[in-house]
C-alpha cells in the first residue's frame, strides 16, 4: 500500500496503530517489525489526515488565550505585561483590533511567542 485510498482503510490503519502501539516502546530497535510497520501506518495515517482533515493556523487569539492559560495570567497581568490597557486587550482578544507594531513586539518578547506568529506571516 503506497497510500490510504478511503476512509474505510484510514480507519483500519488506525485501528492497527492501536494494536501495535503497546507492542512498541521506546526500546524497540528501529529494526524491529512491529516498529517499521507501525512508522508505515503512521505514516501513511499522517499523509492522509493532512489532505482529507486539514488544520488552520491558530489564530492571534488563539495562541494569546492559550498563553494566557499556560502562564496562569488574568487579562489584566497580561495586559501590564505588554503594555497595554486592559480594555485593549480586551479588545485585542475579541478581534476588534489589530495589536500596534509596539504591542506586537512587546507580545512576542514578553510572552514568548514567535514574531512570524504574531504579525501573522
Amino acid at each position: 500500500m503506497t497510500r490510504i485510498e478511503n476512509e474505510k482503510q484510514y480507519q483500519a490503519a488506525m485501528a492497527r496503530i492501536e494494536e501495535l502501539l503497546p507492542l512498541v516502546t521506546e526500546d524497540t530497535p528501529d529494526d524491529d517489525i512491529h516498529s517499521v510497520e507501525l512508522v508505515l501506518l503512521s505514516n501513511l495515517v499522517a499523509d492522509y489526515d493532512d489532505a482529507h482533515y486539514p488544520m488552520s493556523a491558530p489564530s492571534l487569539v488563539d495562541i494569546l488565550r492559550l498563553r494566557m492559560y499556560e502562564m496562569q495570567l488574568t487579562q489584566k497581568k497580561m495586559a501590564e505585561l505588554i503594555g497595554v490597557s486592559a480594555s485593549r486587550l480586551n479588545e485585542i482578544l475579541s478581534g476588534k483590533r489589530e495589536p500596534t507594531l509596539k504591542v506586537a513586539r512587546a507580545i512576542a518578547v514578553n510572552l514568548s511567542i514567535d514574531a512570524s506568529i504574531v504579525l501573522g506571516v
